[in-house]
């Protein structure tokens, strides 16, 4: 059975799935929403090992004229992985993976601040045996703000 799903798992999708064939630029998969705390910024010290007050010392950060600690960008990015959303789940076994990432930091993002991730397909190029899926990520704040603007590619087999 090496190889091989489990049979309930065609049961418990949480989408139907389509292959690359398909897809269709412009397609968006909004991501879950998430106001940003303590947890989250102690979360990603933790990982990234980021010891820049910048990010962690509220007082560091008023003296610099801001309102309390920024976000890390490469924090915010993270809000616009894939598997958050129903993506991965719509491509199924044909996913083999993200092959390239890019981001623009356009606005700070603080404690307190929703952050809305979003992303949508822009382009889909078929090769051979496998397609790519480009995806522009972005991310948006309470206010409406474009606090990032990315890309996104997959690899997926035909």
């Amino acid at each position: 059975m090496t190889g091989e799903l489990p049979p309930i798992y065609g049961t418990h999708r949480l989408v139907p799935q389509r292959g690359f064939a398909e897809l269709q630029v412009g397609e968006r998969f909004p991501l879950p929403s998430r106001t940003l705390g303590d947890g989250n910024f102690a979360a990603f010290q933790a990982v990234s090992l980021d010891n820049h007050p910048i990010h962690y010392d509220a007082e560091y950060c008023r003296s610099l004229g801001h309102p309390g600690p920024l976000a890390h960008g490469l924090q915010v990015l993270c809000f616009t992985a894939a598997g958050a959303g129903t993506f991965p789940h719509l491509v199924g076994e044909a996913l083999i993976g993200m092959i390239e990432v890019s981001a623009k930091i356009l606005k700070h993002a603080y404690p307190g601040d929703t952050l809305y991730p979003c992303l949508e397909i822009t382009e889909l190029t078929p090769q051979r045996t496998t397609g790519v899926v480009k995806m522009r990520a972005t991310v948006e704040n309470q206010h409406g703000e474009r606090v990032l603007d990315g890309e996104h590619s997959y690899l997926l087999k035909l």
